[in-house]
C-alpha cells in the first residue's frame, strides 16, 4: 500500500511529522458532543488555578531547607512548565470514552477551543509561562545561568503554544502513529 499525506504513517527516521486533518467522520464526532476535556479551561477559576498552583509551588520551594531565592524561583518555573507541557502537549486523546475517539490524535492544547487560535483563554495561557519566566529571570537577579535554565524552559512550554506548531509532533518519545 502506498503512503500517501492523508495516512498517518510516517518514515521511521522522521522526528518532526506534522498530523493530518481530522476526517468527515472525526469532525462529526467531535461536533456530537461537547468536549469535556477541554471545556473546564473557560470556566470560572480554571485562569485562577494557574496563579495559585504557581504560588503553592513558590511556597513548597521556600520551605525547603537550604533553597537559595533564586533557586526556588527557578524550580518554581521548570516545575510549572514541566507540569504545564505535559497536561497541554504530551499527553493526547481524553480520559473519557463517550466521543468514539474523536480526539484520539489531539492534545489538548488542540482541542481548547476547538483548535482556534488566539482566543482569550489561549492568550491567557499563553502569557503566564512567560510572565513567570520574567518573574523567576528577575528575582535570580539576571544570572546568566539561572536565566539560560529558565529560558529554555519557557522555549519549552511556548513553541508548542504557536501556531506554526498546531498539529506539529516530535516524535523523540512517542511510537509511530498507527493509521
Amino acid at each position: 500500500m502506498p503512503e500517501t499525506s492523508a495516512t498517518r504513517r510516517r518514515r521511521s527516521s522522521s522526528l518532526i511529522y506534522q498530523e493530518p486533518p481530522e476526517s468527515i467522520e472525526q469532525r462529526t464526532d467531535q461536533a456530537a458532543l461537547p468536549n469535556l476535556n477541554a471545556n473546564w479551561v473557560n470556566s470560572k477559576g480554571a485562569w485562577s488555578i494557574h496563579i495559585v498552583i504557581i504560588i503553592l509551588l513558590k511556597i513548597f520551594y521556600d520551605t525547603v531547607p537550604g533553597v537559595s531565592q533564586e533557586t526556588s524561583w527557578t524550580l518554581t518555573n521548570i516545575s510549572y512548565m514541566a507540569g504545564s507541557y505535559v497536561m497541554f502537549h504530551y499527553v493526547h486523546g481524553i480520559p473519557f470514552e463517550f466521543n468514539a475517539g474523536a480526539y484520539d490524535h489531539l492534545n489538548m492544547w488542540e482541542q481548547i477551543d476547538n483548535g482556534d487560535q488566539y482566543t482569550p483563554t489561549k492568550k491567557f495561557l499563553l502569557t503566564v509561562p512567560v510572565v513567570l519566566f520574567l518573574l523567576s529571570t528577575h528575582y535570580t537577579h539576571y544570572d546568566l545561568t539561572y536565566f539560560i535554565i529558565n529560558f529554555l524552559s519557557v522555549l519549552a512550554v511556548v513553541i508548542p503554544k504557536l501556531p506554526f506548531s498546531h498539529r506539529m509532533r516530535v516524535g523523540i518519545f512517542q511510537p509511530i502513529p498507527e493509521e
